[in-house]
């Protein structure tokens, strides 16, 4: 595919090997132009949860593109958008009331941004700051790397981000001695920022930082951070673009950590991996302090598929499916740690293991420094297809986060891949 004109996302062009042509899915596995099949164990940037080509979502994309494929959504609405906000509400904390549409994780986080800072200008303070964390990833518009600052990608566009609070992320491990002392000092970061500073709010990924190589936090640290915005009267922001939907063993973040955010992030997921599409959620505080008479006072935003009526109803029949097997992502925690027992534990490549419902996560030992641009990620990349793996390590994190269609034999031969693999380096 050397005359594509296609720019591929987060790729350098000049020196990335020829992209694998797809031509069909099916659950977890894809199967190549040259009939070659790869068995998908990272859900295809983490969006496709029930696997590929599910006939349950094909056919609500195709009945609902026989009724009503797109409208505008300023002054319109339609039966699929508002079937899937009330059926979301049902799940979410109760606090959470309100459902604002958008298109993918990006935009998601840009309307939180927006909607918290004009929260409190609508009541009549002035207030600039986000807290954020290091390592987190929000997505790659303007507002989402400012709040994403911590992240290594974004170093070229300072220039055009905004300032934030930036605070030290607790990430842990099994084994992990030292958990409660970079708790500790990431809460009197936090709270000393909220003491000097007027602060918006705490924009945090809740128990796992995806993108930073799945670090991963504990519920507890979650809970001190909704205590800490009660008492200084800030919101609680979670961008569960990627933990929502089952990845955390619970349907979202929130509910694992039994906490309640002011707003929250949701997306990829949300759609079942068929097409883009987002939510904001907002508390109904924050909701009627735009709902006013004065025009002035609107939240103005908004994108030309908002509420897209054939992505709707691909979330109406995901969650569903959701709702229906909850073992199909709830089993596969304890399966991690039974296979990482068997193969993984004894192996002297690896280390700092950890797990978080369907998410799997470990560390390669190189001598290299740490971090996404650690060059045995393409290396392991290109040996795991050649297996007919699709695993894609962040650097020298390697993780597995597979559809939840997954079986337990299926789930093994990945874990017997990596041991292999590893051992042959």
């Amino acid at each position: 595919m050397a005359d594509s004109p296609i720019w591929r996302p987060f790729t350098q062009m000049k020196t990335t090997p020829e992209p694998l042509k797809v031509k069909r899915g099916e659950g977890v596995w894809l199967e190549l132009e040259d009939d070659r099949r790869i068995l998908d164990c990272i859900s295809s940037w983490w969006v496709t949860i029930h696997g590929h080509a599910h006939p349950k979502l094909a056919e609500a994309l195709y009945q609902q593109a026989n009724n009503l494929e797109h409208v505008i959504f300023a002054g319109f609405t339609h039966e699929p958008a508002e079937q899937l906000a009330r059926k979301l509400l049902k799940h979410l904390p109760p606090q959470l009331t309100r459902v604002f549409f958008s298109d993918n994780g990006s935009t998601a986080v840009e309307v939180a941004l927006k909607m918290a800072y004009q929260y409190w200008r609508n009541l009549g303070e002035e207030r600039t700051t986000f807290i954020t964390f290091d390592g987190g990833y929000h997505g790659d518009t303007i507002g989402a790397m400012s709040v994403g600052a911590g992240s290594t990608w974004w170093q070229k566009f300072r220039s055009l981000m905004f300032e934030t609070a930036l605070v030290p992320f607790p990430e842990t491990y099994d084994g992990d001695l030292e958990v409660d002392r970079k708790e500790a000092e990431a809460l009197a970061a936090i709270e000393q920022f909220l003491k000097q500073q007027t602060i918006i709010g705490i924009f945090i990924e809740p128990l796992v930082q995806g993108a930073a190589g799945m670090r991963m936090c504990r519920p507890q640290f979650l809970q001190a951070l909704r205590k800490l915005a009660d008492q200084y009267n800030v919101l609680l922001i979670y961008d569960e673009v990627m933990t929502g939907f089952g990845r955390t063993g619970e349907l979202f973040a929130c509910l694992k950590s039994s906490t309640a955010p002011d707003i929250i992030c949701l997306s990829k997921g949300l759609s079942g991996g068929c097409l883009p599409l987002s939510v904001t959620v907002a508390t109904e505080a924050i909701y009627q302090a735009f709902y006013q008479d004065d025009p002035t006072q609107a939240f103005y935003h908004g994108h030309s598929y908002t509420g897209n009526p054939l992505a709707c109803a691909t979330g109406v029949v995901s969650l569903e499916l959701l709702e229906q097997n909850p073992d199909g992502y709830q089993k596969l925690e304890s399966l991690h740690w039974k296979f990482l027992d068997r193969y993984l534990f004894s192996n002297p490549r690896l280390k700092q293991f950890r797990v978080c419902g369907t998410i799997a996560a470990m560390e390669v030992k190189t001598e290299e420094q740490s971090g996404y641009f650690n060059a045995i990620a393409p290396l392991l990349k290109a040996k795991f297809l050649e297996s007919g793996f699709l695993l894609r390590p962040l650097g020298d994190t390697l993780y597995i986060m597979p559809p939840y269609c997954i079986t337990a034999d299926e789930l093994e031969t990945v874990y017997q891949v990596i041991d292999r693999t590893l051992k042959n380096l």
